[in-house]
């Protein structure tokens, strides 16, 4: 590992202990880093999440938008891991602290029920591997001050991961069309999000497919009982201490979780 790479990765670990954000990274990798040194942070990050005894329990995938892409520079997705002590049921509060900067969008979960160790794997092939579908909220979040991120300061901090929040009740993909479920988000008993899983890469099983594809090549293959969120339906929003967020996805039900009152630590 390189010195420029152990020192992003410590910097956004000191980052998310302390709960203080940090200026971006992507200047300290160095002249002609990309993607791959990006990704290369954000392995060693993992690896000291699984060395201190944190447990892998699925992946995400984020930037499927093609606006988003294009904001971002790249002409595709990126992944980050899903740990369980980043998980919360339906209903749970969001302990103050906890995050930084936190923002929150609405989602398709997967469970899958077997190991995905192909990276030739088919939309088919995923289909039987699906257990079951469930709402899901990703609560996104930052180690970057004021979220003045690039695609290099998103990738190398696990795709700006935060917490993520799951239905209690399982839903089969036969009982559902994930491509045109819509999806209603409110706060505060107000709506602020709308959108369906067409916008997820034309439908949020291809976005999964495109992960387990991924996650495979590079070595961190899904396997049995991982979760995999399966990227925003609609626009994130922010939230803030206090606030009650409400997510509705046709045909998947309803999820809700809060922010508990307390200090901001930005």
């Amino acid at each position: 590992m390189s010195q420029s790479i152990a020192r992003a990765a410590q910097a956004l670990l000191d980052a998310a202990a302390s709960r203080q954000p940090v200026a971006p990274i992507a200047p300290g990798l160095g002249e002609g880093a990309g993607v791959d040194t990006a990704y290369a942070v954000q392995e060693a990050i993992t690896e000291a999440g699984l060395t201190a005894g944190r447990r892998l329990v699925g992946r995400k995938i984020g930037l499927t938008s093609a606006a988003v892409q294009a904001q971002m520079g790249v002409d595709q997705p990126d992944y980050g891991m899903l740990f369980a002590d980043m998980e919360y049921a339906d209903g749970e509060t969001i302990p103050a602290g906890r995050l930084i900067q936190p923002k929150v969008e609405a989602e398709v979960a997967f469970v899958v029920d077997r190991d995905l160790p192909r990276d030739d794997m088919t939309a088919s092939e995923l289909m039987r591997a699906i257990d079951c579908a469930l709402p899901a909220m990703e609560i996104v979040d930052s180690r970057i001050s004021d979220w003045k991120i690039g695609i290099l300061d998103t990738i190398a901090d696990n795709a700006s991961s935060g917490v993520y929040v799951l239905g209690t009740r399982p839903v089969r993909l036969a009982d559902f069309d994930p491509r045109l479920c819509g999806m209603v988000m409110e706060r505060n008993g107000a709506p602020v999000s709308f959108g369906a899983g067409v916008a997820c890469m034309g439908n949020p099983l291809i976005a999964a497919l495109w992960l387990a594809r991924r996650m495979a090549e590079v070595g961190r293959p899904l396997a049995a009982g991982d979760v995999i969120l399966s990227g925003a339906l609609g626009p994130m929003v922010a939230a803030q201490p206090g606030d009650l967020f409400r997510v509705a996805i046709n045909g998947l039900g309803q999820i809700s979780t809060r922010f508990e009152k307390g200090r901001q630590t930005q």
